[in-house]
């Protein structure tokens, strides 16, 4: 830097370079630098709204660069999908999908926007659209951790237990999270609850028709 000061990639990685070290402020203080000397600088931009997103929380500054990486990238659909994710989680949800709509016009194998269209639909309970999301991102990512996530909640829903156990499942195989496992072992409580009624059931006649015959014999 001290021999290209005026590099505004230099001031890109040395924000990418703060945020693998957990620095946020100083992240966002090397990305503002490198737009004071390139304002049209998208991958500053970009992630000058993701800081804004995730970690400020501001979700109307990130909503703001979004917009502005759109009218610099507009022929991309990452942008679309970021703007997306910032008007969902703003609560703007038909902002959303518009976003998200054009980003899979522009790119029709991006399984993260199937995916984050689809929490969307989670959102406004529309349970049929969500699961054909959730059923086209994971044919492109079998694997896309939120898809499956999404299908298991779309699955428990709809009543279709062993459906979101099986999704689950799938998500215990590559992920530690607890919550996976929580929510597993409650569908099978769930999946079994006539079962044990059942059985509780039985063991509480057994008991009283033993009791029954112990009187009856005169026990």
């Amino acid at each position: 830097m001290k021999r290209h000061p005026k590099e505004p990639d230099l001031y890109l990685l040395l924000g990418i370079s703060s945020l693998r070290l957990r620095a946020a402020e100083a992240a966002e203080i090397y990305l503002k630098q490198a737009l004071a000397l390139a304002p049209d600088h998208v991958e500053a931009r970009t992630l000058l709204g993701w800081i804004d997103l995730e970690v400020r929380k501001d979700y109307a500054s990130a909503v703001k660069e979004y917009t502005r990486v759109i009218e610099l990238r507009p022929d991309f659909a990452e942008p679309y999908n970021n703007l997306g994710v910032a008007f969902k989680k703003k609560g703007d949800l038909e902002k959303a999908i518009v976003n998200f709509n054009r980003a899979l016009e522009l790119r029709g194998d991006y399984s993260e926007a199937w995916s984050n269209r689809g929490w969307v639909y989670i959102q406004q309970k529309r349970w049929r659209e969500a699961r054909s999301d959730f059923e086209q991102a994971l044919k492109i990512n079998p694997r896309d951790e939120g898809a499956l996530y999404g299908m298991s909640q779309v699955l428990r829903e709809v009543r279709d237990y062993a459906g979101a156990q099986k999704a689950l499942s799938g998500l215990m195989g590559q992920s530690p999270n607890f919550v996976y496992w929580l929510e597993w072992g409650e569908l099978q409580l769930v999946r079994y609850y006539w079962a044990l009624l059942l059985i509780a059931a039985a063991l509480f006649l057994q008991a009283q028709y033993k009791k029954a015959r112990r009187k009856s014999h005169g026990g």
